[in-house]
């Protein structure tokens, strides 16, 4: 399969020539050592799906001229993960698979159980960290929509997002399964994940008063970096994505 690069302005593939700086050169042309003639996809993570060949390889430039065009819809519905912060790198590995398995948005959840803790400063940099890991997650899978990160949210903001979507809570203890919830009507569907200690009580009555449905996946209990790229997949079935 073709190698995919994304630009960070749409109106860059507005010509027959597309031209990749900064990071992505380097990445294209030292990390991929992309070749004269070789054919790629580029897109700017926002549907575009344009195929081309490489006609430049410099370290901090890569031409590639365009051959054909495309755009690809958005999914509905929209499918988001709040993943709870994680200690170590479980966080970052959640994210990541679930990049690959298809979310729309990943919001990070500063849960009460949550080791990690985010405050003003750490926020800023670990939100553009996932960004990070997201938008190279992305390139991987070739997916032609690139994933947003919101902005950490505590339990009551999460909540509140129940007034525009259908929120899923994954608890080992609950005695609905995930296939059991109708998912195709929603317009967006957030999928709600603990940290290492589990959803905390409060938490878990704040998210079901507000409508949520409490679920488990199975019956077995899954650490916090699979747990939601296993309901992503269970979800993309559902829905038909798969």
């Amino acid at each position: 399969m073709a190698l995919h690069f994304l630009v960070d302005d749409s109106a860059e593939l507005a010509g027959d020539d597309v031209v990749l700086t900064g990071a992505e050169a380097h990445h294209a042309a030292t990390v991929r050592r992309v070749r004269v003639g070789e054919a790629v996809t580029v897109g700017d993570g926002r549907g575009a799906w344009h195929t081309g060949e490489v006609i430049e390889v410099a370290p901090k430039r890569v031409g590639v001229r365009l051959t054909s065009r495309s755009t690809v819809p958005a999914a509905t519905p929209r499918l988001v993960l709040a993943q709870a912060l994680a200690k170590g790198d479980r966080d970052e590995r959640a994210i990541q698979a679930a990049t690959e398995l298809g979310v729309d948005e990943i919001v990070p959840w500063q849960a009460a159980r949550s080791v990690s803790r985010w405050d003003a400063a750490k926020a800023a940099k670990g939100v553009q960290r996932w960004a990070s890991i997201v938008r190279e997650a992305a390139k991987q899978a070739h997916r032609p929509w690139l994933p947003s990160v919101s902005d950490p949210v505590t339990t009551a903001q999460l909540a509140r997002r129940s007034d525009d979507a259908l929120i899923v809570v994954l608890e080992p203890s609950a005695d609905a399964p995930l296939t059991g919830v109708e998912l195709a009507g929603a317009r967006e569907v957030v999928l709600v994940v603990g940290p290492e200690g589990g959803i905390a009580p409060e938490e878990l009555e704040a998210l079901r008063a507000a409508g949520a449905h409490i679920v488990k996946l199975g019956d077995t209990v899954l650490r916090t970096s699979t747990a939601g790229p296993a309901a992503l997949a269970v979800a993309a079935v559902s829905l038909g994505r798969w």
